[in-house]
């Protein structure tokens, strides 16, 4: 497809420092503030690629930290206990929330807030196989209302592949946030790692933050978190979105949660181009990601580097 064929551009979204953002969501004053946001040591971010796992990592999060989510006294949903960076719609007051803070931000690295690279505060940073995220993007599309709904997968494959969606292009952003490791407090954590062994994953997690659980609680954790629990659960489903933000009639914002969905929407032909694209500059990543559950994914340290442990 020609690059003249996918304009005019989206006029759901703007561009902001080299990176897409929802019209709407954020504005580019909100962006530039974002920069002397302050951080607190015992502040924790969870930052994803959209569609990579982040409400299942909030809510693991907020499962190990709060006891009250965990035991369900409390009725907070996830985008209350574990908030945006970057986008002002929700009015959350962020500086005035009481510590530890989980925050959630979609950001590269270079345009997070300058106090990250003191190394105190700690980013979660969740990584899927790209091919997965493209398949769930376009269904997000066709859920949300601030962003234009594709008229067909062909049409999203190739903005996807050029970079012209939501968050710009996925292998930006995952070469920006490796590359720049060592300038943060970081864990790399693999959706599909934490699709095969979630206890392990849980448990990664936890040492990571530093919160020491019983076994009962870590079971606690695991049970809570698994895709048909959250999908049931009115705090971590999405379903408290308003209509405007929203349209549960074309979808569900929890779908599927699974590994290799993409198989069932791509062509070979679109696979293979996909490969092309994105092997070489992927091949230089120390991440192995898992295509399918046919594979074994690899865990891998906080460092990034392979962890066979």
């Amino acid at each position: 497809m020609k690059t003249e064929e996918m304009e005019p551009e989206d006029k759901t979204l703007y561009k902001y420092k080299g990176l897409y953002f929802i019209t709407g969501f954020s504005s580019p004053e909100n962006l530039d503030s974002l920069d002397s946001f302050e951080i607190r040591d015992d502040d924790t971010f969870i930052i994803t690629y959209p569609k990579s796992g982040t409400i299942w990592t909030q809510n693991i999060v907020s499962l190990i930290l709060y006891e009250g989510h965990r035991d369900g006294t409390e009725n907070i949903s996830l985008i209350d206990r574990a908030p945006w960076l970057e986008y002002n719609i929700f009015h959350v007051d962020l500086p005035s929330r009481p510590s530890p803070r989980v925050i959630c931000s979609h950001l590269p690295y270079y345009l997070v807030p300058k106090g990250l690279r003191n190394k105190r505060a700690k980013i979660i940073c969740v990584l899927r196989n790209p091919k997965d995220v493209l398949v769930s993007n376009y269904h997000f599309h066709k859920v949300s209302v601030k962003i234009e709904t594709p008229k067909d997968f062909d049409i999203f494959f190739e903005k996807f592949l050029a970079g012209k969606v939501f968050c710009s292009l996925w292998l930006d952003h995952i070469e920006g946030w490796y590359a720049h490791k060592g300038d943060f407090n970081i864990l790399f954590l693999s959706y599909e790692e934490m699709k095969k062994d979630l206890r392990r994953s849980v448990l990664k997690i936890c040492n990571f933050l530093g919160k020491k659980l019983s076994g009962k609680e870590v079971d606690d954790v695991v049970d809570k978190a698994t895709f048909d629990n959250m999908k049931a659960d009115s705090r971590a489903n999405y379903t408290f979105m308003p209509p405007d933000m929203l349209d549960f009639s074309k979808g569900n914002f929890l779908r599927k949660g699974t590994v290799g969905d993409w198989k069932n929407h791509m062509t070979v032909a679109q696979s293979e181009r996909f490969d092309r694209m994105f092997k070489e500059r992927m091949e230089k990543l120390p991440f192995r990601f898992c295509w399918d559950f046919q594979e074994d994914p690899e865990p891998i340290s906080s460092s990034g580097e392979e962890n066979n442990v």
